[in-house]
């Protein structure tokens, strides 16, 4: 199970805290419900279907004016809940770059 994979600490809500995923260019949105987070990743249950969306990369939405957010990847699917890894701003240039004497600069 993914409970074994994960590092770190992780907050559980009891009752699910309500937010949105929302596509990088705006095209689409879907409701959800965050079941617990950690610093790098957290686990969604996703109302509607995922099918035929890009997840590659995308915005989950914390709040109704969705000026708290992350920007996601996903991680796995299994049914109606997701597992998402939070990217950070450097991210993408880290992964284009990918040459080992950087990760000390």
């Amino acid at each position: 199970m993914a409970a074994e994979r994960r590092k770190g600490e992780r907050v559980v809500f009891e009752r699910g805290f309500p937010a949105h995923m929302m596509g990088i260019d705006g095209t689409w949105r879907r409701a959800c419900i965050m079941e617990d987070i950690s610093e790098i990743s957290a686990r969604l249950t996703v109302e509607g279907t995922v099918e035929g969306l890009n997840l590659k990369e995308f915005f989950l939405l914390l709040s109704s004016t969705g000026l708290a957010y992350r920007r996601c990847e996903l991680g796995w699917v299994n049914g109606d809940q997701i597992g998402v890894n939070f990217l950070k701003q450097n991210d993408k240039k880290k992964k284009q770059a990918r040459r080992p004497e950087d990760a000390d600069a």
